[in-house]
């Protein structure tokens, strides 16, 4: 049964094996690298998430405040290991993730930067109520940024 778990020093070392196939890795960090993201994003409230199937983590997830207007959740990482893709385990994780910022009731979105080519990614996202917001970074000029309203 999916849920999702803190990583701690009993299962760090097993997270930060966790791959993305090789066609995803130009969209995400490495799993040791989101999980440094959360230890430098340490003032910005980060939630380091684990995604676990029982008792093995298949997946991790990122998610901190944002620094600026309009406060609200910043989806920054969101992955799957390539050996639990295509199974409804990302769909899962995701609503969990989201009931989750709901229950703590800070802020009332979420949003997230996704590639343009991340066809799977953006088509998960709408799935679970993503919309595109509108809005283009200038720095990410290849990015959608898409908005959910908790």
């Amino acid at each position: 049964m999916i849920h999702l778990t803190d990583i701690n020093e009993n299962n760090v070392a097993e997270a930060e094996k966790l791959e993305v196939a090789e066609e995803q890795k130009s969209f995400l960090d490495s799993a040791s690298g989101i999980i440094r993201r959360a230890k430098i994003y340490k003032n910005l409230n980060p939630h380091l998430f684990g995604i676990a199937e029982d008792e093995k983590i298949i997946g991790l997830a990122l998610v901190k405040d944002f620094e600026d207007e309009p406060f609200g959740y910043d989806l920054q990482q969101f992955m799957t290991d390539k050996n639990f893709q295509n199974m409804g385990y990302g769909t899962k994780a995701l609503a969990l993730i989201l009931d989750f910022l709901r229950a703590e009731g800070r802020f009332d979105q979420v949003e997230i930067c996704v590639k343009k080519e991340d066809i799977p990614a953006i088509k998960l996202y709408e799935k679970a109520g993503f919309r595109d917001s509108g809005y283009v970074d200038e720095n990410l000029p290849d990015c959608i940024n898409m908005i959910y309203y908790l």
